[in-house]
């Protein structure tokens, strides 16, 4: 079995919804993000990645590990998918470039109908739904 070596953002709003991509010519969502070039770090990759594919630029302090989750590759038949997730901030709103058709904010504890890459659904809402902020209302 192939195994692809990939980084991905882990991207949640004010509202705690969950920044889902879909690439052209896909019928799932995934998170932005994509194949490590040799010799490029996980968090280089996932910074090229995300300026191709969501137009953002990342600050150092943007980004904190998450780890490396294994799941099938949802594009790739036969392929195992190790995804280092990187949990971001983004200071401005993304926009779809590149190979990216469409991008959505999902609800992490209800995300209703969206289709999602097996990645995303085993690995990634879990950890969405524990990196939540807290309402406002429980900060005063």
């Amino acid at each position: 079995m192939a195994t692809i070596e990939i980084a991905a953002a882990v991207i949640l709003d004010d509202e705690n919804r969950l920044l889902l991509v879909r690439k052209q010519g896909s019928g799932v969502f995934i998170q932005p993000g994509g194949k490590i070039e040799p010799g490029e770090t996980p968090e280089a990759a996932l910074r090229r990645e995300l300026a191709e594919e969501i137009a953002v630029t990342l600050q150092a302090e943007a980004v904190e590990p998450l780890g490396l989750f294994e799941a099938p590759a949802a594009h790739e038949p036969g392929a195992l998918l190790r995804a280092h997730l990187f949990a971001v901030r983004l200071d401005r709103e993304p926009t779809a470039r590149a190979e990216i058709a469409e991008i959505v904010w999902a609800d992490p504890e209800d995300p209703g109908a969206v289709p999602m890459a097996p990645l995303t659904a085993d690995h990634v809402l879990p950890l969405a739904r524990r990196l939540r902020c807290p309402p406002a209302a429980a900060l005063l």
